[in-house]
């Protein structure tokens, strides 16, 4: 069954637009960019639909026309005798940056158009890099939104935190403008200046489990508001998200962007992701976040992420694909009863 309370930003007819990201360039294991592809197969449309929901899918992305310039783009835009060379060192670290930025980007024009005609937009992911794109498009058509972010990493990252490069670790860093600004237009981290700016007071995390030593400097410099999973072992998921609600929408009258990484769930529950993290959230805790997020009447944006059919038994990717289905449904209003 479904429950449709009045969303405050969406007209009628209530309209989903399903966003396909087969996108895994900002990560190192290939297979996540599967996953939309999988998950629309699973008959999602069709589930979206029965739920009283008009759904907009005009096919995956396909980002063929992304273009990386073979050079004239500079580590840090200087000189060699003027060379930065921490920061170049840094961005050197980084995984296929120009790529991310460029795709990310395309994201957030997708994103911010079904925003602005009144849809919903539902990416499917592809790797978290990704929501550099989707939040920033978000914000754009609603810049008083706030995020709620489901994961067991923080992805928050800096280019000078990162051990590994990845930017899927990093998104929340560049959205929060924690990195350094570009020496110059020619920089790589000028490929980043059209990501949007979300303030600190509007984020949230529920369900960390799994952060590294400079994220966890970050959160605490920064004063941003996270519920690990021992606040949900302490207080229990009802009263972690209404808690959440009220750090970052204390009037519940700021849109809500929710982006939900599958590796948020215990991997007992979804196996089939890249990054599988023990001690996570339970089928009900992580279904029941959806399902309080869409009674608010306030989610204007839905992301699902890192779902990876490529790395487990095939039973184990039907598990996954089928929970990240049962998430988008609960995001959109089914109910128990």
């Amino acid at each position: 069954m479904s429950s449709t309370p009045s969303n405050k930003f969406l007209p009628s007819p209530k309209t989903v637009a399903i966003v396909g990201c087969p996108f895994s360039g900002g990560q190192s294991k290939l297979g996540v960019d599967k996953a939309p592809i999988h998950l629309v197969q699973a008959g999602l449309i069709n589930e979206v639909e029965e739920l009283g929901w008009r759904v907009v899918f005009d096919g995956h992305h396909q980002f063929e026309d992304i273009s990386i310039p073979p050079d004239g783009i500079q580590l840090n835009g200087a000189s060699d005798a003027a060379v930065n060379t921490a920061l170049d060192a840094s961005i050197a670290r980084l995984r296929s940056p120009l790529l991310v930025a460029q795709v990310c980007e395309s994201v957030a024009s997708a994103v911010q158009a079904h925003a602005e005609m009144g849809h919903l937009p539902v990416t499917l992911g592809g790797d978290h890099s990704l929501a550099m794109g989707t939040i920033s498009g978000t914000l754009r058509a609603y810049d008083q939104a706030c995020v709620i972010w489901i994961d067991a990493h923080a992805d928050i990252n800096t280019i000078h935190s990162t051990d590994s490069g990845n930017i899927h670790g990093m998104p929340l860093s560049f959205l929060l403008k924690l990195n350094p600004p570009a020496p110059s237009p020619d920089s790589v981290l000028a490929k980043f200046d059209w990501v949007s700016h979300l303030p600190a007071e509007r984020l949230v995390y529920i369900g960390l489990r799994d952060v590294d030593r400079g994220e966890k400097e970050i959160l605490k410099k920064h004063s941003i508001k996270a519920f690990s999973m021992h606040e949900v072992d302490r207080y229990g998921i009802g009263k972690v998200v209404e808690m959440a609600l009220d750090h970052v929408n204390p009037q519940r009258d700021r849109p809500i962007h929710l982006s939900f990484d599958v590796d948020a769930l215990d991997p007992s529950v979804a196996p089939s992701t890249g990054t599988p993290v023990r001690g996570g959230l339970t089928f009900r805790e992580g279904h029941y976040i959806c399902e309080a997020i869409h009674q608010t009447g306030l989610l204007v944006a839905f992301d699902l992420m890192e779902v990876n059919p490529t790395l487990a038994d095939a039973e184990s990717v039907r598990q996954t694909v089928t929970v990240g289905c049962s998430l988008v449904r609960s995001a959109l209003g089914e109910t128990l009863l």
